[in-house]
């Protein structure tokens, strides 16, 4: 059993204690922090596991360089910090969005009204700082008006960083997926996903709120 964990970190949420073999880690996203590097990271408890996957890396020569592993120790030095930051600012907005006009739905492990609120409040202390939402209207266009309105948010592929970003999946992260796998997979194409930063909550939502007013 394997277990992406980069959304959550090992601060949130600890698959090896859950009954996982390896856990993966995008390095680039939240253990770097800073988005200024590329890499990533298998991690298993079982030693024997453990040294095959050390020989398949040695083998195939996918080795982190040494300033490229600088910056991911560097990024999980302030790990602790960050994720509670992130983690509080996304609960803050998430409960922004389950209460505005235009918002049609909300996924967010954190809230109460997520289908799977119970197996998240047991497995993760924290929840992070995704926040994805639709618009009542299910309309593109408004989605992409949002988005060119946000200031303190930037427009941007990624997450994990100390700044906080969005972007519509459907045309950017996501479109290379064909439109009916992506309907299957609930990616609208008015679903916008925010990496929601470390700045002040405060500033953050009513950047929001000024975006969605420019909305008709």
């Amino acid at each position: 059993v394997a277990v992406d964990n980069t959304f959550a970190t090992p601060y949130i949420q600890k698959p090896l204690d859950l009954g996982a073999d390896i856990v993966m880690h995008s390095a680039t996203k939240y253990l770097g922090g800073h988005s200024d590097v590329i890499a990533g990271a298998l991690i298993a408890k079982d030693a024997e596991l453990g040294e095959k996957l050390h020989f398949i890396q040695f083998a195939s020569g996918g080795i982190l360089g040494p300033h490229d592993s600088y910056l991911v120790l560097r990024g999980i030095k302030t790990l602790a910090l960050r994720m509670q930051r992130h983690s509080d600012n996304g609960f803050e907005i998430a409960k922004y969005l389950e209460n505005h006009s235009l918002v049609e739905k909300i996924y967010y492990p954190g809230l109460s009204s997520h289908p799977q609120y119970d197996l998240a409040t047991r497995q993760m202390t924290e929840f992070g700082g995704m926040v994805s939402f639709t618009f009542k209207s299910g309309k593109k266009e408004d989605a992409i008006k949002f988005l060119e309105n946000i200031k303190v948010f930037t427009l941007a592929e990624s997450l994990g960083g100390v700044e906080s970003l969005a972007n519509l999946p459907a045309m950017m992260t996501h479109a290379s997926i064909p439109e009916d796998k992506r309907a299957v997979l609930g990616i609208t194409d008015d679903l916008v996903r925010l990496s929601v930063g470390i700045e002040d909550a405060e500033d953050l939502i009513a950047d929001l709120e000024q975006a969605f007013n420019t909305i008709n």
